[in-house]
């Protein structure tokens, strides 16, 4: 148990939201700056109803204008709110004034290419300054931003923009990773041919090897010569401030739209009294621009609670295993969010890296993305916590842009489990039919109310929207299997479709992959259902071993080695039936395994959407 931490009493806290729900929310939206006030908290509509709700009904509000104005007039104006460095060598850091100088010139450069408020703009750019400020920029005026992670294929480019209807996309002529220069503009032309609604494409020209071609302006010259001033426009509470896409396991990819006043709240609130960040902290998060959570705890959620953050570009072990380590060392990062995968690859490395870094600065380390597995947790608590750190869970969605459960820094973490309800967050575990599942049993994750911070639709489909609603299950439906213990711990296993019925039984990806990750051979694993005939699904494992791939008689010993190791951890109902040995697993640039690409290999199926494919 943490003492100091802002709750250091999660039931009191989660009591206060109980008590009267509409208070508590009015309390944590007074916490940001508005240019007009709400006259009602909420305005919900259950699944039968479209789902529907709004938030701070009428309020006016502006995202970037919370996020610096706000913070310079409290006097943090000469605070840094960012460290920036790039495998490449480069590093710069950039106060509050500094970043809202920067925001404005972009914003101005937008605006001088007439765009406004309502209009989308496809960012197509890395983890750099120019990403961020370029979304804060599009947020200050009003217009719709729409990050496409830089990396993601042409033809996945194209078909975001297609759907946003952008007049504008923004990228970066290339991007840096493991000592490569990736070029991105190539992957923009080949995106944008025959679209004639993109007016403009603005690229930040970081090589510069070659002219620029039609509708192509540079991004610096455009920057440089505006006015570093630019009042943020008023926006409705309601307004769409962004749409970040998400795959499917089939279909064109889904446009997730939150907006600037529930967005806003729901960030600030769990930056501060979930993430425990202080103004004088260092924040450092891991992810990307690309993802959700590089929109609420890199762009937003670290200049809302008015501390400085961390910045990287680049590979989390590229030159070498202890370049986060070092970095923690310089900034002093206090509070640090990454994910399971990271985690699970500084344990290859093992402690050697760690052990060369002063990291006595770590207060607390948080982890989602995927389920936690508990001997990473338990490894990261005995390594990266020695020094009092705490290492905690926790799980949220791109359509729910900040956590729904998480085990907070005073709290006891349960390796295994994410912890406990957000306040405002309401679950039930339920059967496919809709009955209440009882503790200790696996069933569907269904959020019973919404909550400020969750999508409002998906844009241009809202039948799509609609689809995410039971009114059997109860509410929204995550797609996820939950299980919950006696005293209200949440382990949240893995995607409904990586749940395994075997002979009746009802099995999680997540558990077999741990067990499998508890031997010493094993590195990461994969866990697919294949139909039997018999079972109803038999188990089909595929390992990542240590050290070379296995082959022959090795592979075959350590096969078997495995399926009894799998049986006599979870019981033989749980055993693998073939165990395949591969070099790496397919996983999103998120890090999150592509288990249906797994299992769409094994049964010759159309793959589906593999626009996030890491490679």
């Amino acid at each position: 148990m943490r003492s100091g931490a802002f709750v250091a009493d999660y039931d009191a806290w989660h009591r206060s939201w109980a008590a009267d729900p509409h208070a508590f929310w009015d309390a944590a939206a007074r916490e940001l700056d508005w240019f007009a006030p709400w006259s009602q908290v909420s305005e919900i509509h259950g699944p039968d109803q479209g789902a529907g709700h709004r938030w701070f009904i009428g309020g006016k509000i502006n995202l970037s204008h919370n996020c610096l104005e706000r913070n310079i007039e409290r006097g943090l104006g000469e605070r840094v709110a960012l460290h920036f460095e790039s495998e490449n060598g480069a590093a710069r850091s950039f106060t509050y004034s500094e970043v809202l100088h920067e925001v404005s010139r972009v914003a101005n450069c937008l605006k001088s290419f007439g765009i406004t408020k309502g209009d989308r703009v496809v960012v197509y750019m890395p983890l750099t300054p120019q990403g961020i400020f370029t979304m804060q920029a599009c947020a200050r005026i009003g217009a719709i931003h729409s990050v496409v992670y830089a990396g993601i294929g042409p033809d996945a480019l194209r078909q975001r923009i297609e759907d946003a209807g952008a007049r504008m996309v923004i990228c970066a002529d290339a991007t840096y990773r493991r000592g490569k220069v990736i070029d991105l503009l190539s992957i923009v032309e080949r995106a944008v041919q025959g679209l004639g609604f993109v007016e403009n494409v603005l690229v930040h020209r970081r090589e510069a090897v070659r002219p620029l071609g039609q509708r192509q302006s540079d991004f610096e010259q455009c920057v440089r010569r505006q006015s570093p001033q630019c009042s943020a426009v008023v926006t409705d509470a309601e307004d769409p401030a962004f749409i970040l896409y998400t795959s499917g396991t089939s279909g064109k990819p889904k446009g997730v739209v939150h907006v600037h006043g529930g967005y806003a709240v729901g960030v600030h609130l769990l930056m501060r009294h979930y993430y425990d960040t202080r103004e004088n902290d260092v924040w450092w998060s891991t992810s990307d621009i690309g993802w959700i959570v590089g929109h609420s705890y890199i762009c937003y959620g670290p200049m809302l609670a008015g501390c400085t953050q961390v910045v990287r570009e680049g590979a989390p072990d590229w030159p070498d295993a202890g370049v986060v380590w070092s970095l923690i060392a310089k900034y002093r990062v206090s509070t640090m969010f990454t994910a399971p995968t990271a985690v699970r690859m500084f344990m290859r490395a093992g402690p050697e890296p760690v052990e060369k870094h002063d990291i006595t600065s770590l207060r607390v380390l948080y982890c989602a993305g995927e389920p936690f597995n508990p001997e990473a947790q338990e490894w990261a608590a005995r390594h990266l916590g020695k020094h009092g750190a705490a290492v905690v869970d926790n799980y949220w969605q791109t359509e729910i842009a900040s956590p729904m459960i998480g085990t907070f820094p005073a709290m006891t973490a349960r390796p295994g489990f994410a912890g406990k309800p957000m306040p405002g967050v309401e679950l039930d575990i339920v059967t496919p039919e809709g009955a209440a599942v009882p503790d200790g049993k696996g069933g569907l994750l269904v959020m019973k109310k919404p909550v400020p911070y969750m999508m409002r639709t998906i844009w241009g489909d809202p039948a799509r929207y609609l689809a995410y609603w039971s009114r059997m299950l109860g509410g929204y439906v995550t797609g996820d299997i939950a299980v919950r213990d006696a005293e209200g711990y949440i382990a949240v296993l893995g995607r409904s479709d990586d749940v395994l019925n075997v002979a009746g039984h009802r099995i999680g990806t997540a558990e077999v992959e741990s067990a499998l990750l508890t031997h010493p051979a094993v590195v990461e694993s994969a866990v697919v259902g294949l139909p039997d005939a018999l079972k109803g699904e038999c188990i089909v494992a595929f390992v990542v071993a240590k050290g070379s791939e296995p082959v022959g008689r090795v592979a075959e010993d350590l096969e078997a080695a495995l399926i009894v190791h799998v049986r006599d951890t979870l019981g033989p109902i749980a055993q693998p039936s073939k165990v395949t040995f591969v070099a790496s697993l397919p996983k999103t640039r998120s890090g999150k395994i592509m288990r249906r690409l797994l299992k769409a290999r094994e049964l010759g199926q159309e793959v589906g959407d593999i626009s996030t494919l890491e490679d």
